[in-house]
């Protein structure tokens, strides 16, 4: 298959060149409607591709064909979209799928129309329907055949500093991160942002979210990736000997035969210092830092002279970061958040992918459609933890060749789709009524199927073809 790109912003693939700070992105930058593959029985290596419906107001359909039809429907193809541009990769090329498999329509309210045109039953949102509305977030399943998330897109992409072929579409970047998402790849930015400068970063996130990991990129890509990144928790630390854990010690002090211990600022000296869980670090202690922070000034226990630690502060908490002492937390200039699984679904399978193949030997199994959907409507409360605990389960309960959802997994069903509007029997639609709705709003084929009650313009075009109306 031949992939030719598209180019849309640039991209700025040079480390250590500055870019623009993060800036806040509202919902009207998100306005490019998206279904993304996240799941195809014939084609996993697609997964994650994704098909912009444009607000043309115009009628679309997914499926094998290539060219349009009289009916005026025009088929979409997949692409990979990254900020980088779009990479088109065709329409669909599984041969269980239809020339014409699902009809899409962008509602005035955002919503998406979807109707069943080829064979296989339809699901919305877990609800078998013939046809119905979604809304972003919302599934679409063709049974044994393929997943749809919808959701939507930048309509212009902000830049990253990773380049679009440094890592495969869907896969892990040069840091571990997986995922395809508007906030991912907004996250890869803030990232390439904040390792290009030396001041001390908080780093926020729910449990589970990948906090650590994230760490780990802010120092591979900062002008410390030489030295060490020494990483502790401030919850595991005894509240009694956490001076000597972080300033160290002299030799036989507080107690004899103690060895002498450089603490963690020593350790981390010319390079960068991971405390993580830094809300469990008790409020007096987090005073205790504030000269290491501002001028890199520490004591060792038992000494005299000060020591001058040359180190960047990377801490990380899934608390608020109002529970920190105040001017303690006004020594982190930067804040970097780590999204959620829930702020970014679409990457859910990715990084389910991911997970399995590291752990399952290669030609391991595969994750299942009834596994998909589920893990879609999950409600995660330690995201990406939570995620491999929910796939170990799996292969615990069933480790055939597709796995099946674990036993006892909470799935809480959407809301049904709004049901489709009726509309008139075929057989009662004469080619006199037809001839006549088209006249009344002077042959406009997109008010003529309101007119007549249909459910779309591709059900009109069927109806005109079928009565040898022009």
């Amino acid at each position: 298959m031949t992939r030719a790109p598209h180019r849309g912003s640039p991209l700025d693939d040079t480390l250590g060149e500055t870019v623009e700070p993060p800036r806040s992105g509202g919902a009207e930058d998100l306005d490019a409607a998206v279904l993304v593959l996240v799941w195809s029985r014939d084609e996993p290596e697609r997964t994650g591709e994704a098909v912009v419906i444009p607000r043309t107001g115009d009628l679309f359909t997914i499926g094998r064909a290539i060219d349009g039809d009289d009916d005026g429907a025009v088929p979409l193809s997949f692409g990979q979209l990254r900020p980088a541009g779009r990479i088109d990769t065709g329409p669909l090329q599984s041969a269980r799928i239809s020339r014409r498999q699902l009809a899409l329509s962008l509602e005035p309210g955002g919503g998406l129309r979807v109707e069943q045109l080829g064979r296989s039953s339809l699901r919305l949102d877990g609800h078998a329907m013939a046809s119905g509305e979604i809304h972003p977030g919302g599934v679409v399943e063709l049974e044994n055949r393929l997943v749809l998330l919808y959701t939507t897109r930048p309509a212009a992409w902000t830049r990253s500093r990773i380049a679009a072929d440094d890592f495969t579409f869907g896969g892990a970047d040069p840091w571990g991160i997986v995922g395809e998402a508007p906030a991912t790849w907004e996250l890869r930015r803030q990232i390439g942002f904040l390792a290009a400068r030396d001041e001390h970063v908080l780093v926020l996130g729910p449990s589970g979210s990948g906090k650590e990991l994230v760490v780990q990129a802010l120092h591979r890509r900062s002008r410390r990736a030489a030295a060490p990144l020494v990483s502790r928790s401030a919850a595991t630390i005894p509240e009694a000997l956490i001076d000597a854990e972080l300033f160290g010690n002299l030799r036989n002090y507080p107690n004899p035969g103690m060895p002498e211990r450089p603490g963690l600022l020593g350790e981390a000296d010319g390079g960068s210092l991971l405390l993580d869980e830094i809300g469990e670090l008790p409020q007096r202690m987090q005073a205790h830092l504030l000269r290491v922070l501002d001028r890199g000034e520490y004591q060792r226990l038992g000494e005299t002279r000060v020591r001058r630690a040359d180190l960047r502060l990377l801490a990380a908490t899934n608390r608020d970061p109002s529970e920190l002492k105040h001017d303690f937390l006004a020594r982190f200039p930067h804040r970097l958040t780590v999204p959620g699984l829930g702020e970014r679904p679409e990457d859910i399978i990715l990084i389910a992918r991911h997970i399995l193949r590291d752990i399952t030997p290669p030609g391991g199994p595969t994750l299942g459609p009834a596994l998909v959907t589920s893990l879609l409507g999950c409600s995660f409360t330690t995201h990406v933890r939570e995620l491999q605990e929910l796939l170990w389960r799996a292969l615990k309960a069933d480790p055939g060749e597709v796995l099946l959802p674990p036993p006892g997994q909470v799935h809480v069903a959407r809301p049904r789709p709004d049901a489709p509007e009726p509309t008139p029997a075929l057989a009662t639609l004469t080619r006199d009524a037809v001839v006549r709705a088209l006249a009344r709003v002077d042959g406009v084929k997109e008010l003529a199927w309101r007119e007549l009650g249909l459910r779309n313009r591709y059900q009109l075009g069927r109806i005109l073809k079928k009565l040898g109306i022009e």
